[in-house]
């Protein structure tokens, strides 16, 4: 009986030490499951049957057990009984999640946006295309190419090809088609910097400039420059670790204003000298575009306004955190046609229908090798200028997010290449060396 007893004791106390020990990731797990069901529900409209199926099935994330209420567009997620996270919908500002209870009957502004165009054809608008065959193109051998991306193991959900402005190959995964709004993750990032572009092109801001951030004033830090921060190469202290309790899993599911993540960090490095990857600058970016706008309201309908619904983005939806700032670094969601449009900006350096938003040589800056890159990374945009894909043009550059988001841009062959996806396992250089092989020049 006294062995059963130190037992059950030994039992309950490696319980305990492991609860206590692994309580802060509940908080990511619930937090991970509460915001993806919110959004894949309210921005995205799929079922919470669907959701559960294909955006938070994997592990650790499948601990979590979500309830959905749709008429306060709420979700709660729980892990194991011992956790619970919320998470709501706003209209035009898309879903958050709560920090405290009050947080879900606030008021929050929200952009205003312009009319979509349904009547011009695409790109320049959402109407059907006016279809033309290629005399150069091997439309079997294209579609061969494709079949890589949709298998068991790529698990990809929606591919676009846009060749001369003209849809060529389009295919869906079962559940999702042309209306679908995905998330696009850190392809976000490659609109921040963007709209970095579209205010130099309007004479309001010098990327060379120093960063405005008072907090650096005394110290080293007062030596970052924007530019620094768009190449992520300012030196600053951070963990992009999506495994653990990171700078990062902390910033997206436990701070309520994630422009201010990086802003204290130390450096540990130096400007201009040390590349590192942190989702933190670009939320830092969102909060500096902040700064350029006398309100709030300002701020909101730029992002929309001088960019997104003016290349016909219509479908796009920005979500913001509590503190109402764009989460840059992570959460865009809209279809692959409209994600296409954005490569094709910049495939014709800033021109859009005839009206140039930002300069050929803003595109020219924002695909150059960051110093220490190893030629992977521009302007919050991935590069092949290192030749990581050998079998693929060099000058071939690319918007990337987590589990396999890729527009890619290939400028001499006239291509912008969309891949959504819930895996990284494509193989760049086959699909696109494939497509390319299938445009006889």
């Amino acid at each position: 009986m006294k062995k059963l007893k130190r037992f059950l004791l030994l039992l309950l106390v490696t319980i305990i030490i492991t609860v206590v020990y692994n309580y802060p990731k509940l908080n990511i797990i619930a937090g991970y499951s509460a915001k993806s069901t919110a959004s894949s529900v309210f921005v995205a409209n799929r079922t919470l049957a669907f959701t559960n199926t294909t955006d938070t099935n994997f592990s650790p994330i499948y601990l979590a057990s979500d309830e959905v209420n749709t008429d306060k567009k709420l979700t709660t997620s729980s892990v194991l009984g011992l956790l619970t996270r919320k998470a709501f919908y706003r209209d035009g500002l898309g879903s958050v999640l709560a920090l405290r209870d009050d947080d879900v009957n606030k008021k929050y502004l929200a952009p205003k946006r312009a009319l979509a165009d349904n009547t011009t054809p695409f790109p320049y608008g959402n109407a059907a295309q006016n279809d033309s065959v290629f005399n150069n193109i091997d439309y079997s051998n294209l579609n061969k190419t494709l079949d890589i991306l949709f298998d068991s193991v790529n698990q990809t959900r929606a591919a676009v090809v846009v060749y001369k402005n003209k849809i060529i190959a389009e295919r869906y995964a079962n559940g999702f088609n042309q209306n679908s709004k995905l998330l696009g993750w850190s392809m976000t990032k490659s609109i921040v910097s963007s709209l970095f572009g579209v205010l130099e092109h309007q004479n309001k801001i010098n990327v060379f400039d120093k960063a405005p951030f008072a907090e650096w004033e005394n110290d080293f830090r007062n030596e970052i420059t924007i530019h620094n921060l768009l190449q992520m190469n300012s030196g600053l202290e951070w963990d992009e670790d999506y495994n653990s309790l990171s700078d990062v899993s902390k910033m997206l599911f436990l701070e309520r204003d994630m422009s201010k993540s990086q802003l204290h960090k130390p450096l540990v490095g130096k400007p201009n000298q040390t590349w590192l990857y942190s989702s933190g600058t670009t939320n830092l970016l969102s909060g500096l575009l902040r700064q350029q706008f006398k309100t709030h309201q300002e701020y909101l309908d730029f992002w929309y306004a001088d960019l997104i619904d003016k290349i016909g983005m219509n479908s796009m939806i920005l979500e913001t955190d509590l503190a109402g700032n764009y989460v840059g670094s992570s959460y865009a969601w809209a279809t692959a046609r409209d994600w296409s449009k954005l490569g094709l900006l910049y495939l014709h350096n800033g021109i859009w229908n005839g009206e140039e938003l930002f300069s050929k040589e803003w595109v020219k800056y924002a695909t150059t090798p960051t110093p220490t890159s190893n030629g992977l990374y521009g302007a919050q945009i991935w590069l092949n200028a290192g030749k990581k894909y050998p079998n693929t043009p060099q000058n071939m550059y690319s918007f990337n997010g987590y589990q396999g988001q890729n527009v890619y841009v290939l400028p001499d062959q006239d291509l912008v290449v969309v891949r959504m996806g819930l895996t990284k396992n494509a193989d760049v250089d086959l699909l696109l060396n494939g497509i390319v092989e299938s445009i006889k020049k």
